[in-house]
């Protein structure tokens, strides 16, 4: 059975049995725990946890996910992996433990030509947590299941919690025994890789305290309303009924590894060196594609660190099999056209998807070449100095700042003829994940303690007006103060409150909330702040002008009309730039992210390369004419199938309702889904400005405006720039820029004069340099001071004028050039100085902590840098003395 047909036939399923179908969420979600999306029931978790109530008593789901702790493990063997698909079935409050284990034992069992998947019940087995003989006795009940295939274990693996305060509750895994060929006898307590695991039903029963780990937590009672999470995994339930090893040859992984084939001229399987490159090529395209295809482009730090860390062994792999030519693009293709079914979106957005994977491979190459000379200076400085390992820093050097691959460091130096202090590597590498992960505990907010708004939340969610309104008659539910519930607040108090309706819009979408204020019969509040709190109340930011509020009492809410009349013009017009930048550079170039606020919009989209001058100039006139057009604005409100089909834009990592909104500007030319405030026509939002364009981080680039009123201040003020250009120029404004032209065109002419002039000079006080040689035993040694502030470049073109200077003569240059507090040196020898024995990079460590510095080079020339001029004196006599020493040892 295909694994699209498994999962067709999960959806079918549980759609039968009442669950509403939802959509996979995307794998980027505002979870400030998690860089992926790592589990099935994560796009739930807001209702599970009561921070907002559930569209449908039950839903169902087939989840992509991304682990990524274990990424240096995948490959060596066949059980990590870094995507997954998690098929999972949710209860709110509605069934419970007897009609889990009945809905997943049915579509387990029933025969295929029925819908199920047709496992043998004989070779079922599943665990239960210690205590729970409820379960037990549902297996025996519904599945039929005796004793001896029902196992108890403990919290450790039968217990499950998100691992914050919250829901927890027991859970029973279900396993198939596929073998005595794949283990020992006697269930999942004794070989997990014989009995394997499939499904894990949880029964959300409990609420648990603060702790660590898996165990160390207490159970403070029931849940008021007892729910159910389920996970099955796709990608083994797909190896089981494919009847295959592992899951790299099921069907959705194995044309990834016969691409791999192709490219290499290798085969899989020929041996296990070379498997672990055929399936890191395997998992990591998947991963990388899906990632991509979510909007995450390479980069430093975070989610895009880790797609960066997956696209660059894919090439590395790829070029450990013989691989020279171009991958990525060829690996996303394969994963395309297998996933495409399922995720239809990797086919319309592939154009940006493999923009985005050749923008990084170009990139990595660079950096191979790069790290390349780097790792060529590293290994000579060591053979220089006498040793045969590369030290441990220096290969995290390579690793951390370059991102080179230790293993093509190991790889390197083994061609050298050197080693690599892997231990040292190894422990700057765990100092650096404790560092990480210290600094990504310091930055999470968890949950936090949402009591108070869960109190808040069931009297209703907000209702908000401000689509229609500006002010809104409220009642005050509730005043929050440093997280607690407060009953009143007076003048002075900075404090948060919620009303049942409000015309302020809450920040969200890249749109600012609403500036405004809310009134009471004696008093009046100033809305600093608006927020949404599980995406149904909006929680009030306030400071009290004047008299005191009280809970229960009637307000009126208001929003600052001129605010607002920028606020639509910012964020109308970030849909009209978006729309012009996708007619200009084509429908890949999609919005990654947006800010907007009254007269000011940012907009970043997935890009490789700068814009040129003329393409900024054209998605500027064609924005302009958009609003000239004064296209119409219309709101349209469906479900996410529908925006589909209407061809809406839905922006990355955003999270919908089931009914969703979607604004138009001008027809399907701009067409998205968005919760935002907007104009009624586009003629509303006023000039366009653009004010910037820039990279912020590989393949993305972000463009700024000005709208309405702001764009006619910046151009005011652009116009009196230039009126006072041409004042100062006493020409027409029309000819500032020849005029500015021909100055710049004169400025570079005497720069080159002056450069011309200082070189000659450098050359010239290379033959009094020369003159004030000394003899060491005959050898003749310059080692002087430059005058202050001579650059490192000019040390190094003096020392070889010098050297040139000596002629046939044994001869070695060392300069010092003092900078403000540093040092830059060069050290050159003649050939006859090298024959005996005196190589520059040789004579460094010598000088060097005089001057606290080091560097090195080759036996020619060496140069380097320094923290301390007041030692170069003591720098110039060790050089003399050094030289003196390698000539007595002779």
């Amino acid at each position: 059975m295909q694994t699209h047909e498994i999962i067709k036939r999960f959806r079918e399923h549980f759609e039968r049995a009442g669950h509403a179908v939802v959509p996979s969420a995307s794998l980027i979600l505002d979870d400030p725990n998690l860089l992926f999306v790592n589990a099935g029931m994560v796009p739930f978790k807001p209702y599970f946890l009561g921070e907002a109530p559930p569209p449908w008593p039950r839903a169902t789901s087939v989840q992509k996910c991304v682990r990524t702790p274990d990424i240096d493990e995948v490959g060596k063997t066949t059980r990590h992996n870094t995507f997954f698909q998690m098929a999972g079935n949710f209860s709110f409050g509605d069934y419970f433990k007897e009609d889990a284990i009945r809905l997943a034992w049915e579509l387990i069992t029933n025969p295929q030509d029925q819908g199920g998947y047709g496992f043998d019940p004989e070779r079922i087995w599943v665990t239960v947590y210690l205590d729970d003989d409820e379960a037990i006795e549902l297996w025996q009940k519904v599945a039929g299941l005796p004793l001896e295939r029902i196992q108890r274990r403990g919290m450790a693996d039968n217990f499950w919690s998100m691992g914050v305060p919250g829901p927890c509750g027991p859970c029973s895994e279900i396993y198939y025994d596929r073998g005595p060929e794949y283990g020992a006898e006697g269930g999942p307590i004794a070989d997990e890789s014989r009995y394997l695991e499939i499904w894990n039903l949880v029964f959300m029963q409990n609420e648990r305290g603060a702790g660590s780990g898996k165990e160390d937590f207490p159970i403070l009672g029931d849940l008021p309303a007892k729910s159910i999470d389920t996970g099955m995994g796709v990608e083994r339930v797909a190896l089981l009924l494919q009847d295959v090893d592992n899951v790299y040859e099921t069907d959705l992984v194995r044309p990834v590894i016969q691409k791999a084939e192709e490219l290499s001229g290798r085969k899989y399987g020929a041996n296990e060196v070379d498997d672990v490159r055929f399936r890191v090529i395997a998992d990591h395209a998947r991963s990388g594609v899906l990632i991509v295809g979510d909007g995450v482009t390479p980069g430093n730090e975070a989610r895009g660190y880790v797609l960066r860390r997956l696209l660059r062994r894919i090439i590395r792999s790829a070029r450990l099999l013989g691989v020279t030519e171009p991958v990525l693009v060829r690996f996303a293709e394969v994963v395309r056209d297998a996933m495409g079914p399922t995720y239809p979106e990797l086919v319309s957005g592939f154009d940006r998807i493999a923009q985005v994977l050749k923008a990084e491979e170009d990139t990595f190459l660079r950096t191979l070449e790069s790290g390349s000379r780097i790792f060529d200076t590293a290994a000579a400085q060591v053979k220089a100095e006498g040793r045969a390992t590369l030290p441990g820093d220096k290969a995290f050097q390579l690793h951390d700042t370059y991102g080179f691959p230790i293993d093509l460091t190991l790889e390197m130096a083994a061609e050298a003829g050197l080693s690599v202090d892997e231990d040292g590597f190894r422990k700057l590498m765990a100092e650096q994940r404790a560092r990480a992960k210290a600094d990504a505990a310091g930055k999470k907010t968890g949950h936090g303690d949402q009591t108070v708004y869960r109190e808040l939340l069931e009297l209703g969610a907000t209702e908000f007006t401000g689509y229609t309104e500006l002010a809104s008659e409220a009642t005050l539910r509730g005043i929050v103060r440093e997280g607690k519930r407060v009953r009143s607040a007076k003048e002075g108090d900075i404090v948060e409150v919620v009303l049942d309706r409000t015309p302020l819009y809450a920040e969200s979408g890249g749109q600012e909330s609403d500036a405004g204020t809310i009134v009471s019969g004696n008093a009046e509040l100033e809305v600093v702040d608006v927020q949404k709190v599980a995406r149904k109340l909006w929680v009030h930011q306030v400071r009290v002008l004047s008299g005191e509020i009280a809970e229960g009492e009637h307000v009126e809410a208001r929003v600052d009309p001129e605010w607002r009349v920028g606020a639509r013009q910012g964020h109308s017009g970030t849909h009209v730039v978006h729309a012009a930048l996708r007619q200009v550079l084509g429908p890949s170039a999609l919005q990654s992210g947006s800010y907007n606020k009254p007269g000011y919009l940012r907009l970043d989209f997935a890009w490789t390369g700068g814009l040129s001058e003329e393409t900024r100039s054209e998605i500027e006139e064609v924005s302009n004419l958009a609003v000239r057009k004064d296209l119409p604005v219309r709101v349209v409100y469906t479900d996410m199938g529908g925006a589909q089909e209407m061809g809406a834009v839905a922006l990355f990592g955003e999270t919908y309702d089931e009914t969703v909104r979607v604004v138009e500007i001008g027809g399907p030319w701009s067409r998205e889904l968005c919760g935002g405030t907007h104009v009624e026509h586009s003629s509303q939002i006023g000039p366009i400005t653009m004010i910037g364009e820039s990279s912020v981080g590989s393949g993305v680039r972000r463009l700024e405006a000005y709208v309405g009123i702001e764009a006619f201040k910046y151009l005011a003020q652009e116009r009196a720039l230039v009126q006072n250009v041409a004042a100062m120029l006493k020409v027409p404004d029309v000819e500032v820029p020849a005029r500015v032209e021909a100055l710049v065109e004169r400025l570079r002419a005497a720069e080159k004069e002056l450069e011309r002039v200082r070189a000659a000079q450098l050359v010239a006080s290379a033959g009094s340099l020369a003159d004030q040689a000394l003899d060491v035993r005959g050898v003749a040694v310059v080692a002087l001071a430059l005058p202050e502030g001579t650059s490192g470049g000019d040390v190094r073109t003096i020392a070889t004028e010098v050297r040139g200077r000596l002629g046939e003569r044994p001869g070695v240059v060392a300069l010092f050039a003092p900078d403000g507090g540093k040092v830059s040196f060069v050290v050159a020898t003649t050939s006859a100085a090298r024959d005996l024995g005196l190589a520059a990079g040789k004579l460094v460590p010598a000088f060097a902590p005089a001057v606290g510095g080091r560097g090195g080079g080759k036996p020619d020339m060496a140069q380097g840098g320094g923290t301390n001029p007041g030692g170069i004196a003591e720098a110039v006599a060790a050089v003399r003395a050094e030289v003196e020493r390698a000539l007595e040892q002779r």
